[in-house]
């Protein structure tokens, strides 16, 4: 059964925590009926009572799920954020684990694809819907031990840029949005297998990197802003970074 409600529709994948949990809250607020897409199903099902929203697990990596995903929310969808995401490892090339790439691949580029490729005419039935992809800095500079990661965000962005030019005819905007250091609950204990203090050293000695909220808040402008108005790309930063490689740390 297709979701019934008067309010605009919005898909956010990968809203289980992190920038995906912020962004569902910010567009619920400003307010969208968000449909909450999923693995961890007790956790959207907790934040969509919280807002008001839809919890429908999903992984985006299936096409069996994906398509159960399309069918739940029905014939009209507003917006879509391409949320999902991950980061598996920090090894050279040659030291490469050949399952953590085809993962971050998976969720990165196909799990953007067949997201996009299910929910498409509902978000053209819309008559003025919007594709936001969550890309990365990473998607746009390489840097050692970076090369699967970067591999798929730069697979991300060249996505977003192909739809924008394929969909130009159509009512959809397309966008994406490329954080940097972004301090979140999740992201880098999962790139290193739960090793926190790998994790930690990430952020050490930078005073204020940004936090979900941040992204969140632009994913939400970039959102609102009129129909005709297409912010194709907006990179985000801390202060702190200046790049991938330059950051500034202070130590006591």
């Amino acid at each position: 059964m297709s979701i019934q409600t008067d309010a605009k529709i919005a898909v956010v994948t990968g809203a289980s925590s992190g920038i995906g949990a912020a962004t569902a809250r910010q567009l619920a607020g400003a307010g969208y009926h968000v449909v909450l897409a999923a693995r961890r199903a007790e956790r959207i099902t907790d934040l969509a009572a919280e807002l008001g929203g839809t919890a429908v697990p999903t992984d985006v990596t299936s096409e069996e799920s994906v398509a159960g995903l399309a069918e739940a929310v029905g014939p009209r969808v507003d917006v879509l954020v391409n949320n999902a995401g991950a980061a598996y490892g920090r090894t050279p090339v040659a030291d490469a684990v050949t399952a953590q790439w085809r993962a971050m691949l998976e969720v990165n580029v196909i799990g953007v694809m067949q997201v996009t490729r299910a929910l498409l005419p509902a978000l053209v039935a819309s008559g003025s819907g919007v594709i936001l992809n969550v890309g990365s800095t990473a998607g746009r500079i390489a840097y050692e031990g970076g090369a699967g990661y970067t591999a798929a965000k730069h697979g991300t962005q060249v996505v977003t840029e192909t739809l924008r030019l394929e969909l130009v005819d159509q009512p959809v905007r397309v966008m994406e949005i490329a954080p940097g250091m972004v301090r979140t609950e999740e992201f880098s204990l999962n790139r290193f297998a739960g090793d926190e203090e790998k994790a930690a050293a990430v952020y050490a000695g930078v005073a204020d990197p940004l936090v979900a909220e941040d992204v969140a808040d632009a994913i939400t402008w970039m959102i609102t802003r009129p129909a005709h108005v297409n912010i194709d790309q907006l990179v985000i930063r801390p202060r702190a970074q200046a790049a991938e490689h330059k950051v500034h740390r202070v130590f006591e």
